[in-house]
């Protein structure tokens, strides 16, 4: 983790905050050799899931979780039943 004193930070922020970005490597900024703060690359939040966005446009059979028949049965299984 690369480690730059405040007056670096102040000065050169733009360059900091793209180093971070593009190395995804978190940068500790000191103030006379002790760590003060951590600037860290922003991590993109993932898209809320919206739940029964799908209502009423899928369908799903009452037999769905039947046995299968012996023919589909033997061809899945690669095998004579």
């Amino acid at each position: 983790m690369r480690v730059v004193n405040i007056h670096e930070a102040k000065t050169h922020l733009s360059r900091l905050v793209e180093d971070v970005a593009t190395r995804r490597e978190p940068i500790v900024i000191a103030k006379a050799g002790k760590p003060m703060a951590r600037l860290v690359p922003l991590v993109p939040e993932r898209p809320r899931r919206v739940f029964g966005l799908l209502a009423g446009q899928i369908r799903i059979a009452d037999d769905f979780d039947a046995p299968l028949p012996d023919d589909v049965l033997k061809n899945f299984e690669g095998s004579e039943l």
